[in-house]
């Protein structure tokens, strides 16, 4: 299990309020150091909105101290004693989306098209509570606010929580990537090497005579 709830929300919120090293955020929030960095730099979690892991109960003031004075020291989270975990249960059909935040499905959409393209139409209308018709005006511009639409992910519009989402793009990638392998292994099946016994016999076969004008002259006569 996880030791934290939001790992992305809280690299991002580490990231903008401490002077934690990338591995030292990577190791607490289970995330690798370069997707880390990839998050400080903008090209990854854009538009996220931070999660404070002190707020949540989960990392102490005096932890962050200890991490910013030492870098190479790892962080540990508050443990909390739990009797029972409750597991959420498994939706069936799609979300039910409040009305004040059906708006903001079209710029859900927009995150999902533009930064993880692995994600199925079918996935996509199941998390946020759209439909494909709307999904597909978004992708093709032919939707009537496409002035106004911007990437945002759907934890920060409130659309689905993020343990959901990593969830689902954690599904999405595995299946992309059985889809990618299988693919390759198909490619791969090229033709045959060529044996030893065919390059000699390519060897011995005497060489074609060259067609040049004095020889096509003398067939010709």
């Amino acid at each position: 299990m996880a030791k934290i709830l939001m790992p992305k929300a809280t690299a991002v919120w580490l990231i903008d309020n401490t002077t934690l090293t990338f591995q030292q955020i990577g190791d607490f929030c289970e995330l690798h150091h370069l997707e880390v960095r990839g998050i400080a730099d903008g090209d990854v979690a854009q538009s996220m909105r931070g999660v404070d892991p002190v707020a949540r109960g989960e990392l102490t003031r005096d932890e962050i101290a200890k991490g910013e004075a030492d870098p190479n020291y790892t962080l540990k989270p508050i443990a909390h004693k739990v009797d029972k975990i409750v597991t959420e249960q498994k939706r069936k059909g799609a979300r039910y989306t409040p009305i004040s935040r059906r708006g903001d499905r079209p710029n859900a959409i927009a995150w999902f098209l533009f930064h993880h393209k692995e994600v199925s139409d079918a996935q996509i209308s199941k998390i946020i509570g759209t439909t494909k018709a709307t999904i597909n005006t978004v992708r093709d511009r032919s939707h009537w606010n496409s002035a106004n639409i911007k990437p945002v992910d759907p934890v920060t519009l409130g659309l689905c929580s993020q343990i959901e989402l990593d969830a689902l793009i954690a599904k999405a990638s595995e299946k992309r990537r059985k889809m990618d392998e299988e693919a390759g292994l198909l490619s791969d099946q090229g033709l045959a090497p060529i044996t030893p016994e065919e390059t000699v016999e390519e060897e011995t076969q005497e060489p074609s005579k060259e067609i040049t004008a004095e020889n096509l002259f003398k067939f010709n006569n």
